[in-house]
């Protein structure tokens, strides 16, 4: 084996190369024209940022503004962007153009930016807005075009240059007459493609990639009359047209500082991107500098309904080019129910700009929208009450989430989570048991039904004891989480229909044993359960005969199975369930007094299962046979009367 080596560079073949390109370079086709409009901009940007180092002479803006202007002509099947930058020369367009893969942006950054700028930045990499970096977004022209042509002049006034390409890479380049400074692509749209010809489809591309561009974009269609100058009013008399108006705003809201910006700006910057006719509910306005050099705003969404959607909609941008919506990589999962945009010029994207390379400094990004957004709901809470508590109800499915998720974000905005009470109104958790630390300081009270549990919350409310709402599923596996983030001193969760003790009439006589026996053998009977669980007690309130209980754990446990067992049967784990029976209670007094006399057994019997219907009522709903029975004792009991 010989002990030479070999060096050399990898050459590839334009006919291979093309194919790969035209079906390949772009997961969807009509990134073209981002592309092809972002290099426009980037060219004009190239100009200014000379101008502003003395290198170029530009004249001025009012006489000749900066603009790209994408026109179509159907007829001639042609798609053309033209701008007014810093063009090229026949050098330039052989160097840049007809090599693969060399960024002119990358060279022209390297050359004048400035020691300040690369300071300032977080890994030396440029601020000044220039988009390109890969030396690709030229070539998705041919994605769609089976001839690209380029005719452009340099800013320097060297000769302008006309160079046509077909798409197998056979180009040939001459002078041009053209005389302005700047570039124009005129692509020849393929017959395959020629939904890129139609105005609607444009419009609609450039609205999605272009909106926010930092230079203005104008639209023409070619095939369309020009207005005149003037039109004729219905007076008669004359009237100057309308100012062509550009497609983008060059000057976006998150560009701004929030000082600057008012609520309405930000309810129509809303509608304006998102296409929502409702008012967000609030939002967040990021502005973070060095290290992370990125900026946006996010909205929290008013929902119709709690089966809408959660779903948000974060378009991510790069130098205000939209690049992608919902990149999971800088939103966390748990908040991509947010609106909104963020701008990060700095982000690791690959060629198509639509995935992430590098995931420390995306992390680093996603940590500082979690805290800013921690941040918010804290300063609502604490400054904006009325208004938080308005629009808890909207945000408490997304923030539950975020702390089942998270539990750093659990612990940004503990002191800030609301619960709403049976009352309609919202206590925080600090609240409830400030409120309650004499009687169940480290229990806090709830229901899942208002209605169906109505008896047990007005058995609480007698004692002055506050219950909180639950009425969406999530809530009980948030304060799942509330209760292991806590540990052993944490406050504990229990449904009113749990817990009895602190119902009981601590002063009443106990039941003696041979009652009690009598009574459990009788409710046994009644529900036709003869393994049913029967206690006593005596509660405060005499008017109720009996409740139901189902501890708190036996309940969560067979909720759980409910939940994971995908339609399976859970007849297995059923909830363990407790008749309490209210030996203080008249009605029961009155049992106790009829069941020594044989005459009255089938009154006992039937008032005995018509409480125990009655106590399954105020926990679920009955069965039809429970129903009937239930009904056959009513109609019974009655006609006893």
């Amino acid at each position: 084996m010989s002990d030479s080596v070999k060096k050399g560079g990898i050459s590839v073949e334009t006919e291979h190369m093309f194919p790969v390109i035209k079906k390949w370079l772009y997961s969807e086709k009509d990134i073209f024209l981002r592309e092809i409009v972002s290099n426009a901009v980037d060219a004009v940007t190239k100009l200014k940022r000379l101008s502003s180092l003395g290198e170029a002479s530009v004249e001025d803006e009012q006489t000749n503004p900066f603009r790209v202007t994408v026109s179509v002509d159907k007829e001639s099947r042609t798609l053309t962007v033209k701008d007014n930058g810093i063009g090229m020369t026949e050098e330039e367009v052989e160097r840049y153009i007809c090599q693969i893969a060399i960024s002119g942006a990358l060279e022209f950054i390297q050359k004048y930016e400035s020691e300040t700028d690369k300071e300032n930045s977080s890994d030396g990499n440029s601020k000044n807005g220039i988009i390109g970096h890969f030396g690709l977004g030229f070539y998705s022209a041919f994605m769609v075009s089976d001839t690209v042509e380029i005719v452009t002049k340099s800013y320097t006034g060297a000769p302008a240059v006309h160079w046509t390409c077909d798409d197998e890479g056979n180009y040939e380049m001459t002078p041009s007459d053209k005389e302005d400074r700047g570039t124009s692509v005129i692509m020849h749209i393929s017959e395959e493609e020629s939904d890129f010809l139609e105005e609607s489809r444009l419009r609609d591309i450039l609205e999605k990639y272009c909106l926010f561009m930092p230079v203005e974009i104008y639209f023409v269609n070619e095939n369309k009359a020009p207005a005149s100058d003037e039109k004729t009013a219905e007076d008669g008399k004359k009237e100057e047209k309308e100012a062509e108006k550009p497609i983008n705003d060059t000057h976006p809201l998150w560009l701004k500082n929030a000082s600057e910006c008012t609520d309405q700006e930000y309810i129509d910057f809303y509608h304006k991107v998102f296409r929502d006719y409702r008012e967000p509910l609030f939002w967040i306005h990021l502005n973070a500098d060095y290290p992370l050099n990125f900026k946006g705003i996010l909205y929290f969404p008013k929902l119709n309904h709690e089966y809408e959607s959660i779903e948000g909609q974060v378009k991510l941008y790069y130098n205000q080019v939209f690049v992608a919506d919902n990149i999971k990589e800088v939103i966390p999962e748990y908040l991509l129910m947010l609106k909104g945009v963020l701008d990060c010029p700095e982000l690791p994207l690959n060629v198509s700009r639509s995935y992430l390379q590098n995931d420390a400094y995306v992390s680093r990004i996603s940590a500082h929208i979690v805290k800013k957004t921690a941040d918010k709901l804290n300063s609502l809470c604490k400054t904006d009450r009325e208004k938080y508590n308005k629009v808890w109800p909207d945000i408490k499915t997304f923030v539950e989430y975020a702390c089942i998720r998270d539990r750093k974000f659990y612990d940004r905005v503990k002191d800030s989570l609301l619960f709403l009470k049976t009352d309609g109104t919202c206590v925080t958790l600090n609240e409830y048991t400030e409120a309650a630390k004499d009687k169940n300081e480290k229990t806090v009270y709830y229901t899942t039904d208002k209605a169906l549990q109505a008896q047990y919350i007005s058995l609480f409310a007698a004692q002055g004891i506050e219950v909180v709402e639950f009425n969406q599923p999530i809530d009980t596996q948030f304060v799942s989480s509330i209760e292991n983030y806590g540990g052993q001193d944490a406050v504990k969760f229990s449904r009113v229909d749990a817990d009895t003790s602190l119902l009981k009439n601590e002063t009443a006589q106990e039941t003696d044993e041979e009652t009690k026996n009598r009574l459990t053998e009788l409710f046994r009977k009644a529900s036709g359960n003869e393994k049913l669980n029967v206690a006593f007690e005596a509660l405060k309130d005499e008017t109720v005969p009996a409740v139901l209980i189902i501890k708190e754990e036996s309940r969560r446990f067979e909720d759980m199975m409910r939940m994971y067992s995908m339609g399976m049967d859970t007849g297995s784990f059923p909830a363990e369930q407790t008749l309490h029976i209210n030996t203080s209670a008249s009605l029961i007094r009155k049992i106790i007094s009829l069941s020594d006399s044989k005459e009255e057994e089938d009154k006992v019997n039937r008032l005995a299962s018509y409480i125990y219907k009655l106590s399954v009522l105020a926990q679920r709903k009955l069965t039809s046979e429970e129903l009937s029975s239930f009904l056959n004792d009513t109609y019974g009991l009655l006609d006893q009367l």
